[in-house]
């Protein structure tokens, strides 16, 4: 995004969009344990292949936000979530946004990395890293700003750290990588061919 121009707006907008609709609606979610397997990632991903990394680092703090107001009980959420967020709000907003802006920057870094060799691959690529670097950090966060609480530790329950991650995420963590990667890369490919990406740095390679 070195100019937004209006159909970068637009772009943005239609994203936040279905943001906002996965995070209000049960569309966006599937409960799965004290897990819930989002949709989220897929605007993340749409937003670093159409857009690039400041796209992708704002759609991802969209979501964060949203993750932020379920924690809150300000809109539906997951008891999980609600937990971390009475031990410490602010703990839970830093996990519930930083790592979602990351995820953004670094998909849109990763698409235009690989639209240099690939425009296509890179769009299921992209989809993919969207998906596994949230698990990824949110797994680390959580460990981080979490590990010593007494809550954490009885999840953990003992167990070595990354026997207690892959316990955690599980199939979970599976599905929304396959999911993000048929379905980011689809789309990715649908608006390539249609002309509605405004990316210069993919268009000029």
């Amino acid at each position: 995004m070195k100019k937004l121009n209006t159909k970068s707006i637009v772009m943005l907008g239609v994203l936040t969009a279905f943001v906002i609709i996965f995070s209000t609606t049960p569309i966006g979610s599937i409960p799965i344990g004290p897990l819930v397997i989002t949709l989220n990632i897929i605007p993340i991903a749409l937003a670093g292949i159409a857009l690039g990394p400041v796209g992708g680092g704002i759609i991802g703090a969209m979501f964060g936000l949203f993750s932020f107001l379920q924690a809150a009980g300000v809109i539906q959420g997951t008891g999980f979530a609600h937990t971390l967020f009475s031990i410490s709000p602010l703990a839970t907003f830093v996990q519930c946004v930083v790592p979602r802006v990351l995820d953004g920057l670094l998909v849109g870094l990763i698409h235009n990395a690989v639209a240099k060799f690939n425009k296509e691959t890179a769009c299921f690529v992209t989809g993919f890293f969207s998906a596994f670097l949230n698990t990824l950090f949110f797994m680390t966060s959580l460990v981080l700003l979490y590990g010593n609480t007494e809550y954490l530790q009885g999840l953990i329950d003992g167990r070595n750290i990354f026997a207690f991650v892959i316990a955690f995420v599980g199939i979970n963590a599976v599905t929304e990588m396959v999911s993000s990667t048929v379905i980011s890369g689809a789309v990715g490919v649908a608006l390539q061919k249609a002309r509605l990406i405004h990316n210069p740095s993919v268009q000029a390679s």
